[in-house]
């Protein structure tokens, strides 16, 4: 689908909120103008995301992407078909978790200090070492004992070519993703629509099972419970959601009025249980590689093939087609892979990470949107969401005939123009406290007629 005319950069968040919903096949006629809104790199300044992108002890760089006025599309196609969402923006979402965690810019090392921008022998790969398991496989990576620190990964890596990097470590199951110029747009989402036709809404609202964790799912689920659902997180009792090790304040806001299921996936109980709950379920949200689930014997495809009406969201790195169905991702080097590191590049062509986590965000934006429409369609259907693709569709999005890098001149020259400051990142209050791990497991198995 062509993106619609670009000659109005102060309607982009409308403009794109009507490319969503036109591409959903979804009823725009409720969808309000209002007033038109910030100039995309304005916006950009004002949300907090540029103060995020550049070096720690250099100036804030903009975005020549219209990424915060993306975001503010999807809240408004999301407001068009489910509902208001008062005091929302989209910018700030993107923002929010560095504003609660007090991170800053820092130049090639992402602000969560996990990923770093190295450079190899023929070029920039980002490198995403978040978990213990991940720096226990460094030396398999590059075959060859090393010290566990980031100088001495570097040293290692300009010696040998990005891909060979690439391909290793994907093998390995880490996060590594080589810098690009932005990508091909290949679409915010693929919507599969089972084959036994439309299954009808069974509840007024509906019920929601999140399975994810971090952030890109959490979000989504938080906000379908912003428009009435009933979210139930659910969580392996063995390895529960690695965001309630993290910040509490920003666990309770992606988390807060969510009912809290803890399962044991390694036990056939518990697997038949998560398989009732998620055949009474209207939306099933997770965000794991797809053979996560394959490996318990839950099939996403089968699952929405044979239970009617089911809406099933998978957040992936990079979708569900093989091979990079199996490649791991988060937010910060799927950016990269986006080629968003590119687009914030010091003058010297020495790369930054852009925002904090961008990808996250603008999928868990997305996916929402995506999820509430099969539902109040009643068709359901298995909905892939990537990190990368989304990104890419963003940067793509109003892409200028003259370019990219030809528009950051033109933004660069407006926002010294309006001598436009730039502002810090800010946060939502959560409203309250999320449950604790498996605070609701009776409750709700025994509400199902399952036994603990």
């Amino acid at each position: 689908m062509t993106p619609p005319d670009s000659s109005d950069p102060l309607d982009t968040a409308h403009r794109y909120a009507v490319w969503l919903l036109a591409r959903l096949g979804a009823d725009e006629t409720s969808l309000k103008r209002g007033e038109p809104g910030l100039h995309p790199v304005i916006d950009w300044a004002r949300s907090g995301a540029m103060a995020l992108t550049g070096r720690r002890d250099g100036p804030a760089r903009l975005c020549p992407a219209p990424l915060t006025a993306c975001a503010d599309g999807v809240l408004r196609a999301f407001e068009a078909i489910a509902g208001p969402l008062p005091g929302l923006s989209g910018g700030d979402l993107l923002t929010e978790r560095a504003a609660i965690m007090g991170l800053t810019r820092n130049g090639a090392t992402s602000l969560g200090g996990s990923c770093r921008l190295l450079l190899a022998d023929d070029g920039w790969i980002a490198v995403n070492l978040p978990r213990p398991d991940d720096w226990a496989m460094v030396p398999a990576w590059l075959e060859t004992d090393i010290q566990p620190d980031w100088e001495a990964v570097a040293e290692v890596v300009k010696e040998r070519t990005a891909e060979a990097l690439l391909t290793q470590g994907h093998l390995l199951g880490l996060a590594i993703a080589v810098m690009n110029e932005p990508t091909a747009d290949c679409g915010p989402w693929r919507i599969e629509r089972p084959s036994n036709g439309p299954g009808g809404r069974r509840r007024d609202r509906p019920l929601v099972l999140d399975l994810t964790g971090l952030w890109a799912g959490p979000l989504c689920c938080s906000l379908l419970r912003m428009q009435r659902a009933r979210v139930i997180k659910i969580e392996n009792i063995h390895r529960p959601d690695g965001a309630r090790r993290g910040s509490a304040q920003f666990y309770d806001l992606l988390n807060v009025g969510k009912e809290s299921v803890a399962l044991d996936f390694g036990s056939a109980n518990g697997l038949a249980q998560l398989r009732r709950l998620i055949e009474a379920a209207d939306i099933v949200v997770e965000s794991a590689r797809p053979r996560a689930l394959r490996q318990f014997g839950i099939d996403a495809e089968e699952m929405v093939a044979s239970v009617p009406g089911l809406t099933w969201v998978g957040i992936t790195g990079y979708g569900r087609e093989e091979p990079e169905a199996n490649w791991i991702a988060f937010g910060d080097d799927a950016g990269v892979a986006a080629g968003l590191s590119s687009l914030v590049a010091e003058p010297d062509g020495t790369p930054n990470f852009c925002a904090d986590a961008i990808a996250d965000p603008l999928a868990g934006l997305h996916a929402a949107l995506a999820a509430w429409h099969c539902w109040i369609s009643g068709a359901g259907g298995l909905v892939s969401v990537s990190l990368r693709d989304v990104a890419a569709h963003c940067v793509n999005f109003d892409r200028p005939a003259n370019g990219l890098r030809e528009r950051r001149l033109e933004w660069q020259e407006m926002l010294e123009a309006c001598r436009e400051p730039v502002a810090e990142p800010t946060a939502r209050r959560s409203g309250g406290i999320a449950r604790s791990l498996g605070a609701d497991t009776a409750v709700v198995l025994s509400e199902f007629g399952l036994r603990c």
